[in-house]
């Protein structure tokens, strides 16, 4: 069935008997999710010549053959100016491909069909997917798969990735397809050959659906249109979305925090049991290293690991639910005033799981402008890292209060910091594009992905994290140990947090927070950490002895300019990697460092005018 036209392609012998498979789809149609289920867990990030960002690829054995399975960018069409498209033009151009996987949301196929048009007129094989093809049924969309693909040229199944259903079918077509096709196709002048494509009609598209596809005339009322109703109201709608934003604060408060204890109990067995009797022959020093300089710091940040998993779940559901997309939609108005659109506080969103991604995904965004005042605003996001030190500072300095509605505050706050960061800079950073959002349909995660997602996640949290932590935790020990001898204030550590106490004692922050500061600029991960091993305890009585030294509005305020201030290192590396400029990253982190330190002095001399101590 699949067609190919030698004037528009370039036949090369496919080297290592290798054969390479790349998957094309707009963004939100599962496509990653059928990658993930056809590549299991061998995925990894492949090394690209000439292509700026991190592909996907995996290899699998398919028809007993080595095959290379890519995941391409969401794109929304071929002769499109994003980086995502010029990324994967880039991809067609260089890269030799021997078969094309079409993924498009069969509910929303009249409007998706475009790209496989326009793969069929470069003369690409390529078999198509359908997904969601659960969803499509609910919506009273019908698809005759076998007249559709007769129409356009290719095969065409019904597939759900999320569940499995028709995916056996497909995959064996598309073995079948793969061992018909005997050489390696790449695309000689991509961008002549779109040209002479440069429209694909109405017409057309009426032409390949016709008989084949039928959509309701008028789309039913569904469990989707009801939902939004509601929670898209011009009134009710953002009240209702920070409420559920509460909630998701209000659990990881609630269930995550006792979580903690039992983690503290279980490194405490270890070390009490484990640790210690094997460590006991070994020099005072060694041991006070290896407690108090590695394990301390480590087992305080693994503490909160069950509250990160459960933070991380929480945004995998409101992500997959569909209701991050609605609350672009519903902030885009607000945002627009700030030179802003929906997208910007999208990424904000994602933020808070992490910062990395976040500002990756700024590449959707035509306008350089854009990009460039997005990313200026994402790292005030209260990422996983942050949440784990204002949970800890919270619990030690505000123990008999709601501190659901503390931590929440602070993530109002993360938002009060882009809007002005937003508002000072709408003028440099001029935004002309058009914002165009496609909203999905409601879903109901399942189990599985969501624990899935859940663990992937945190995976990457500590993989990224770990190396950071302990490096972090080892220098910390070394200077607060030097010279030899010297304890608390009289050591290096103690020396540098005295040296910039002038600027740190107005915001209420003392020379042993602000040494941790300072090692949170390598990750915030380690800012809990370094605490454990500034005092030499571990996490239990490290917060006792916060509680007992540090006032609630101190903790605040601390907590205010870890929000604020430096992003960390990974963030950093990010934001060049992004902007690729370093006078734009460089002024990013000291308009951060600057704003962090205003809005600390604000609240703290503020809450001490009125009384507070």
């Amino acid at each position: 069935m699949t067609s190919c036209h030698n004037t528009t392609t370039t036949v090369i012998e496919e080297s290592k008997g290798v054969k390479r498979v790349a998957l094309l789809g707009m963004p939100n149609t599962g496509k990653s999710t059928f990658f993930n289920r056809i590549t299991g867990t061998t995925a990894h990030v492949g090394n690209w010549p000439g292509i700026t960002v991190d592909l996907l690829q995996a290899n699998v054995q398919l028809n007993g053959e080595p095959t290379e399975f890519v995941d391409l960018p969401g794109i929304y069409d071929l002769k499109g100016f994003s980086d995502d498209e010029k990324i994967v033009k880039t991809f067609l151009e260089n890269f030799a491909v021997d078969l094309f996987i079409l993924v498009l949301n069969a509910s929303q196929i009249d409007s998706q069909i475009r790209l496989a048009l326009q793969v069929k007129s470069l003369g690409l094989p390529a078999v198509v997917m359908l997904n969601m093809a659960d969803e499509a049924k609910q919506y009273g969309v019908k698809i005759n798969t076998e007249l559709l693909s007769d129409n356009l040229d290719m095969p065409v199944f019904l597939i759900s990735a999320k569940y499995g259903d028709g995916y056996m079918r497909a995959y064996l077509e598309i073995s079948k397809t793969l061992k018909a096709q005997e050489q390696s196709i790449n695309i000689d002048n991509l961008k002549t050959r779109l040209s002479e494509h440069s429209s694909i009609s109405t017409k057309e598209i009426d032409s390949v659906l016709n008989g084949a596809v039928e959509m309701p005339s008028e789309m039913a009322v569904n469990l989707t249109a009801r939902i939004d109703k509601l929670l898209l109201h011009p009134i009710l709608g953002l009240p209702l979305f920070f409420l559920g934003m509460f909630l998701v604060f209000w659990v990881v408060w609630t269930v995550g925090l006792p979580s903690q204890d039992l983690m503290d109990n279980m490194t405490g067995w270890i070390q009490g049991a484990m640790i210690e009797p094997v460590i006991q022959p070994l020099p005072t020093v060694v041991q006070d290293f290896l407690i108090n300089g590695i394990w301390n710091g480590l087992a305080t940040v693994a503490s909160f690991v069950p509250l990160i998993v459960l933070f991380f779940i929480l945004m995998a559901i409101l992500e997959d639910s569909g209701y991050l997309s609605r609350s672009a939609y519903l902030m885009d108005i607000f945002m627009e005033r700030l030179g802003l659109d929906g997208r910007s506080f999208v990424m904000q969103m994602m933020g808070f799981g992490c910062n990395v991604p976040a500002l990756m995904g700024t590449r959707v965004m035509r306008s350089q402008a854009l990009r460039l005042l997005t990313m200026l605003v994402i790292p005030f996001a209260l990422c996983a890292a942050r949440l784990q030190v204002f949970v800890f500072i919270i619990a030690a300095v505000f123990p008999h209060g709601n501190g659901a509605l503390v931590l929440f505050s602070l993530y109002l706050l993360s938002f009060v910091a882009a809007i002005v960061t937003a508002a000072l800079f709408q003028g440099v950073f001029k935004n002309e594009e058009p914002f165009i959002i496609e909203l999905p349909p409601y879903r109901i995660p399942t189990i599985k992905q969501v624990l899935l997602r859940g663990w992937g996640e945190v995976k990457e949290f500590l993989q990224r994290a770990s190396g950071f932590i302990t490096f972090g935790c080892v220098a910390v020990w070394f200077i607060t140990n030097l010279p030899p001898g010297a304890t608390g204030l009289d050591t290096i550590g103690g020396q540098i947090g005295q040296f910039l106490s002038p600027i740190m004692n107005p915001i209420g922050i003392n020379p042993h927070l602000t040494l941790a500061l300072i090692f949170g600029f390598i990750a915030k991960e380690i800012v809990i950490g370094s605490l454990a091993v500034i005092y030499g305890l571990n996490s239990l009585a490290v917060s006792q002895h916060i509680t007992d030294t540090v006032t609630f509005i101190q903790g605040y305020s601390f907590c205010i300019f870890c929000l604020i201030y430096t992003p960390c290192l990974t963030t950093i590396v990010t934001l060049f990697n992004e902007a690729k400029s370093w006078k734009f990253t460089l002024f990013s982190l000291v308009f951060s460092l600057g704003l962090a330190w205003v809005a600390s002095l604000i609240f703290y001399q503020g809450a001490l005018a009125l009384g507070f101590h």
